[in-house]
């Protein structure tokens, strides 16, 4: 089974996460897509998002399509070991953490920083 995490490659934060989850499961489980690639844009689209949505990480498995906070917390869930200790956080309604996301989220450049290119 594969997971494809669709993330924004431009983003210090959302690379630096990518590069933790790559060495806690080497790459055997996830699938890393930039957004700004032609696929990642076609999973926007599938998942009812806007092609240009930058400021959402999405992640898709055979469950389903997480977006926002549900799909951090669920990446972090599926990542195993301590990291699937914050998937309690799911018990808070959606509304609160997908608000949290979004200021983290639109703050993100300036706080961690923006790169020119894909790093990972």
């Amino acid at each position: 089974m594969s997971q494809t995490v669709i993330y924004d490659s431009g983003c210090n934060l959302c690379s630096g996460i990518v590069r933790f989850a790559k060495r806690k499961k080497a790459g055997s489980h996830f699938r890393f897509v930039s957004l700004q690639s032609k696929y990642g844009r076609q999973i926007l689209i599938s998942s009812g998002l806007p092609s240009d949505e930058a400021d959402t990480v999405v992640y898709q498995t055979d469950k389903g399509v997480y977006l926002r906070s549900a799909a951090i917390l669920n990446i972090l869930k599926d990542l195993g070991g301590l990291c699937k200790l914050f998937y309690i956080f799911i018990i808070i309604p959606s509304p609160v953490r997908d608000y949290c996301y979004k200021v983290i989220s639109k703050n993100r450049y300036i706080i961690f920083g923006r790169s020119n290119s894909c790093e990972i």
